[in-house]
């Protein structure tokens, strides 16, 4: 395999992520005290950061590897909204489709760091679906997108925050498979199984145990091809893509089906590792048809941004690097 070849073609790639975005914000400081009022950690602040989170993070990636990176949302009328289409423009991506409400608060993750580990989070969010109107609205901003740019990928990134509704899956859905297009789907508990007929289904194991509502207390080969044939039934997917923690990825297309080990790595943070692995593994299957590589690549770099804190964005590259040292001979 030519990667830079392939890392290349990524900047003809044109790609739309539909879903839920949200604000990262981190506050950082220094903890060496713990409160007189309570058994709990004083965090001396010193540093404000913002970063993007959500279907956000997965834009964010996708555009870090060169592709054309659209997104379409639905965001508050708020201070966090204007930060979060800020962050978004800076880093190229196309957010002219997305719809503000004054319904709707933008989603804000906020995580208090000190000593580089999280001490605490709060979540100001609504989690509601949208109404009709807003489902109206954002159908035909996808469908306009989809008639104006033609992209060769839709990802849904799904967070259980409402904009995802069973209309609105069911509607981009039949679009895409109109127009052809290669659909991946991040999938949350609520609308597990209504993602039916995309091309890529990317749970991770804690989402099939909870979408299913199954016991799994072991992940050898057989089983997990087991838990894709469950899944195809009732989705009429084409491929599964499972994420396994620390055991890696196992992936299946027909009969084509294997569990990738992870490479050692020293994890500092796991925020955002299944954005970068959804948005990897979309544009090398769209590229090359290869779901092996595909899989290959996205065990890599879900490993890669797990070295950082916080949600990052994979580095190109770094993970061009890897890539080559890792799967060079391989592939």
């Amino acid at each position: 395999m030519n990667f830079d070849q392939l890392f290349a073609s990524f900047k003809n790639t044109q790609v739309l992520i539909v879903g839920d975005v949200m604000l990262d914000t981190y506050w950082w400081g220094n903890v060496d005290r713990i409160s007189p009022e309570a058994p709990v950690p004083v965090v001396a602040l010193n540093r404000k950061e913002y970063r993007v989170g959500g279907a956000a993070n997965v834009a964010l990636n996708t555009a870090s590897l060169g592709a054309n990176t659209a997104i379409i949302s639905i965001i508050g009328e708020d201070e966090d909204g204007n930060q979060l289409l800020q962050l978004m423009e800076q880093k190229g991506i196309n957010t002219s489709n997305i719809i503000r409400s004054t319904d709707r608060i933008t989603t804000n993750k906020m995580r208090i760091m000190g000593r580089n580990q999280q001490m605490m989070r709060l979540d100001a969010e609504m989690v509601n679906d949208i109404d009709s109107s807003l489902e109206n609205q954002l159908l035909q901003s996808v469908e306009h997108f989809i008639d104006q740019q033609k992209p060769a990928i839709l990802i849904f990134e799904d967070y259980n925050k409402g904009v995802l509704t069973q209309k609105v899956i069911e509607g981009i859905t039949q679009l895409c498979k109109q127009h052809q297009i290669f659909t991946a789907v991040d999938p949350k508990k609520k609308n597990f199984l209504a993602y039916k007929d995309v091309t890529l289904f990317k749970p991770n194991l804690k989402e099939v145990k909870e979408g299913l509502n199954i016991n799994i207390d072991y992940t050898n080969l057989d089983r997990m091809q087991h838990i894709h044939q469950v899944l195809k039934e009732v989705l009429g997917h084409s491929i599964s893509l499972i994420t396994l923690s620390e055991k890696g990825v196992f992936y299946q297309q027909e009969n084509n089906a294997l569990i990738i080990p992870t490479h050692i790595r020293n994890i500092a943070d796991v925020s955002g590792a299944g954005d970068t692995v959804i948005a990897v593994a979309s544009l090398v299957y769209a590229a090359t048809q290869n779901i092996h590589l595909a899989a290959e690549m996205a065990n890599i770099a879900g490993g890669l941004v797990c070295e950082e804190v916080g949600t990052v964005a994979i580095n190109q590259q770094q993970f061009l690097v890897e890539c080559k040292a890792l799967l060079g001979k391989n592939n």
